[in-house]
């Protein structure tokens, strides 16, 4: 198959969309991305997926910390700035000393326990150490645009 019919087939999974976020000498580094799960409950463990293309790997891969940001519906200006088409300055706040994004509906702290490569891609396995919610709608993204979520009302006979 070709890499476009494997993208398209991808892209009719419907996904939340994340903002990675780590801190190298002080200055804050962050991509955009999708490719984010919970792997485990005890211990807490989530996995990234890295593009080795992507200049935020190496931050990761140095800091061995990062967060992630789990946006919400009327986020989706963060989601393109740190897909490469910056807009408006972004304010960071401050979880467990890590860059955390404002009104991110879930803001996750984690420590990289283990790297996996794989493909064009590495893995970073992360140990949650601290995390916030808040109670939000999420952007979502599917078949390559940005989406939201609707509640159905349920009509009774």
């Amino acid at each position: 198959m070709d890499d476009r019919l494997f993208r398209d087939a991808m892209g009719k999974f419907a996904t939340g969309v994340t903002v990675l976020l780590t801190e190298n000498d002080g200055e804050t580094h962050g991509m955009t991305a999708n490719g984010f799960m919970s792997v485990s409950l005890d211990p807490k463990l989530v996995v990234i997926s890295i593009g080795h293309k992507a200049k935020f790997l190496e931050k990761v891969a140095q800091s061995k910390k990062y967060t992630v940001n789990i946006l919400a519906e009327d986020q989706e200006h963060y989601s393109r700035h740190f897909a490469g088409r910056p807009g408006e300055a972004v304010e960071f706040e401050k979880l467990a000393g890590l860059p955390v994004l404002k009104g991110a509906i879930a803001q996750i702290v984690c420590e990289v326990v283990a790297e996996h490569v794989e493909g064009d891609h590495t893995l970073f396995i992360g140990k949650v150490t601290d995390l916030q919610v808040e109670d939000k709608k999420p952007l979502l993204f599917f078949g390559g645009k940005y989406r939201q979520l609707v509640d159905f009302i349920t009509v009774e006979s």
